[in-house]
């Protein structure tokens, strides 16, 4: 790949079903032989900045490269076709020996070019994708968050892939994902955009140090803050008291106040004029201090209400086996999961780990052994799934059973703007949907949570808030998840799933 640079200056793009841009006079620039890492807050423009880069969308100022940009996931037309047809929708101009040279890096068979496009699983056709993209050589690389539905073994194998490769932009929420593939970090903050060099890691103990200064910062800054607009209240006091005193009179003492009252209406007009000068020079200093209170990350705290049950004991399953189409997917499980566990359920995709949090939550899941739950068990569920998310909030809120004021609450302090909780879910970014599943679970109160692959699409801090609540408040849970980082801090054990 040819060494250039991508200049993005003072680009300024908004929707038009939005009142408020989603950026505004933003300005960068990265070599294309860059792994760059483009991370931020759920709705702070990821995607669209992908888009605006590779031409979707119209906007103000300037993009110059001098390379074509590809941006994945591709959308595949039929996909009945078997995948080899399918690789033509992805680049016309292929060379075979390129495609296969890559899947061979990726532990990709050469049969699955063979099978049927809908039959690949999501880490299959995730590694197809990249193989494709990354043959063609002569592009810089959009990757719009490879890892999603990937389970663990599949994003360490993209990983390792990745970090071989160069010149492409990564948007990933996975922190130890990041920390193997990318050597640019560029983050979308509440009120700029950052360029820095090196990894997740290195970034965030810079921005914690940053964030550290800007606290300190933005505590002396709020207290001049207070200070002016006391001198200000003061200020007009002092103006009304003094005009006040012009005007008074008493009309015995007084004789000549009619003669004396062209001079009081000039004072008071001096004393009014000068009150208003005071208050607008306060005002502006009070502008200007509020407007240095700017990219301070605050993780504000969530909180929980998990029920307690009068039996220690709330799961057991005993050579427990689902069955699809009456074949077993996975070896027989025994398990038993009591108050105070939070097990995370492991295994690669298509093991049945979703369906197995279903028949704990009570669906009709075809199975083979035992299954026991605690009776008169209330469980809170987060699905994989967020296409039934449309409407408003009110009424999700008023279907789902929950107190639509408390869930709009954890959603404002899941970075919602107050805009975006009036908007009707469609326009929601994937992972505000999750967001809202997610703090619908945290209105319920409930002896179990079941959780599945809460994470995806979840940005980093949303993520970093999530691990401080179940470590304070240690609901009973099931989970599956894939973020290891997230796992690890979480789980008091872990469930391997074996096919």
């Amino acid at each position: 790949m040819k060494m250039s640079m991508i200049r993005v200056a003072n680009v300024t793009f908004g929707y038009d079903t939005s009142s408020e841009n989603v950026f505004e006079n933003i300005s960068f620039q990265a070599d294309t032989s860059w792994k760059l890492g483009l991370i931020g807050r759920n709705g702070k423009g990821k995607t669209t900045l992908l888009h605006l880069l590779e031409g979707k969308y119209p906007y103000k100022g300037e993009i110059q490269t001098s390379m074509p940009f590809q941006y994945f996931p591709f959308h595949a037309g039929n996909q009945e076709r078997n995948t080899i047809d399918v690789l033509e929708d992805m680049d016309p101009q292929y060379e075979f020996w390129k495609i296969l040279r890559e899947m061979n890096l990726l532990g990709i068979p050469e049969d699955v070019l063979f099978r049927p496009y809908e039959t690949l699983s999501c880490g299959e056709r995730t590694k197809i994708q990249l193989a494709v993209l990354f043959a063609g050589e002569n592009s810089f690389l959009l990757l719009d968050e490879p890892t999603n539905h990937l389970d663990v073994e599949g994003r360490e194998s993209v990983a390792r892939y990745l970090s071989g490769k160069q010149g492409f932009i990564l948007v990933s929420h996975d922190r130890a994902f990041l920390d193997q593939c990318v050597d640019h970090i560029l983050a979308i903050n509440r009120n700029s955009i950052q360029l820095q060099k090196g990894n997740f890691s290195s970034w965030y103990e810079n921005k914690q140090r940053q964030d550290q200064f800007e606290a300190a910062q933005n505590a002396r800054l709020k207290k001049e803050i207070r200070h002016l607009q006391e001198a200000s209240r003061r200020a007009g006091q002092w103006a009304d008291k003094s005009e006040r005193s012009k005007i008074g009179h008493d009309p015995v003492k007084q004789t000549d106040w009619k003669g004396r009252r062209p001079y009081i209406g000039e004072k008071t007009r001096k004393m009014q004029a000068r009150k208003k000068d005071i208050q607008q020079k306060q005002n502006r200093a009070v502008k200007e201090k509020s407007g240095l209170l700017k990219d301070l990350e605050e993780i504000q705290s969530l909180k929980l209400r998990p029920k307690g049950h009068e039996k220690k004991r709330l799961v057991r399953c005993e050579n427990l086996q689902i069955l699809y189409d009456g074949r077993k997917i996975f070896r027989p499980l025994t398990l038993e999961v009591s108050q105070g566990e939070r097990v995370n359920l492991r295994g690669s995709n298509g093991c049945g780990k979703s369906s197995l949090i279903k028949l704990i939550r009570g669906e009709e899941i075809e199975h083979q052994g035992t299954i026991e739950t605690a009776g008169h068990m209330d469980i809170s569920y987060v699905s994989q799934d967020t296409s039934m998310l449309r409407g408003t909030l009110r009424n999700f809120a008023r279907e789902r059973g929950v107190d639509e004021t408390l869930l709009k609450t954890i959603l404002r302090k899941l970075d919602f703007s107050r805009e975006t909780l009036d908007q009707a879910m469609e326009c929601f970014s994937q992972g505000q949907k999750k967001k809202v599943l997610i703090a619908a679970s945290l209105c319920d109160r409930a002896h179990l949570y079941l959780w599945d692959e809460p994470l995806n699409y979840i940005d980093i801090f949303s993520r970093m808030q999530l691990e401080e609540l179940l470590k304070e408040f240690q609901p009973t849970m099931i989970f599956v998840e894939h973020d290891r980082v997230f796992a690890d801090r979480i789980a008091t054990r872990t469930v391997e799933i074996t096919r």
